[in-house]
């Protein structure tokens, strides 16, 4: 019960956030952060200390659900319960909750430095792509075009098996695109399409690929050559 109370307000905030910012540049970022943290709630450990970390972060998160009074500021109440209870799976949610939320909050340079605490602090986390792709996204968001395009590229290259990675991919395809990559771009975008068939991330890479060819008439592949058509006359052969 209380993983699924503490896992509804920051996947709202994201996807009233998504309806209110229609901007391709974070696509997918807070999908990727609800989708891990969902997972992460799962594995409750049963310690004194994960409990009473446990019992804080729910506390917390039942009170974000609502509106009034009993509401508090998530992203400080989030990063009170990581910095009480250090080096916890508990802490280590708050903190990616706490940057997530400020994030959907539009709060980036913020954000993005708790995704940065969080990779120094739980560097051995199955989460650190969330929180890789957090950073590269932070940036994105900034404006911090080139910085945003090496983060992506190095979360890609150097964290291949992480399920954030078709994310980074398709926000790197957007930035390749805009700083007059079209061949990379054009990579990156197939490589979503293969890896994600069939659901809205890959469907929406085939359609910027797409548009992609369509701007960059060169990028399509070329036509087969058509087979020869020969008129000579058909012959019997002699027995």
């Amino acid at each position: 019960m209380q993983s699924n109370v503490a896992q509804l307000p920051l996947s709202h905030r994201i996807w009233a956030w998504f309806e209110t910012n229609k901007k391709p540049t974070i696509i997918g970022v807070g999908i990727a952060i609800v989708a891990g943290l969902l997972i992460w709630f799962v594995s409750y450990k049963h310690e004194e200390k994960q409990i009473a970390a446990g019992n804080a972060l729910s506390d917390v998160s039942a009170r974000q659900v609502g509106s009034g009074p009993g509401r508090t500021d998530s992203a400080a109440a989030f990063l009170s319960i990581a910095s009480s209870y250090p080096n916890s799976s508990a802490g280590a949610r708050a903190l990616l909750l706490a940057a997530g939320t400020l994030f959907t909050d539009g709060k980036f340079p913020e954000a993005q430095a708790q995704f940065e605490r969080f990779t120094r602090e739980y560097h051995d986390s199955p989460y650190m792509g969330e929180a890789l792709l957090g950073i590269a996204s932070s940036l994105d968001a900034q404006g911090k075009t080139d910085a945003a395009a090496a983060a992506y590229k190095d979360l890609i290259d150097h964290h291949p098996t992480e399920l954030v990675v078709p994310q980074a991919k398709f926000a790197l395809a957007r930035l390749y695109d805009q700083q007059g990559k079209p061949e990379l771009a054009r990579d990156m975008y197939q490589d979503v399409e293969r890896a994600m068939p069939f659901t809205s991330l890959g469907n929406e890479a085939g359609m910027r690929l797409e548009e992609l060819t369509a701007k960059y008439p060169k990028l399509a592949p070329a036509s087969p050559a058509p087979t020869p058509v020969t008129n000579a006359p058909f012959k019997l052969e002699k027995k």
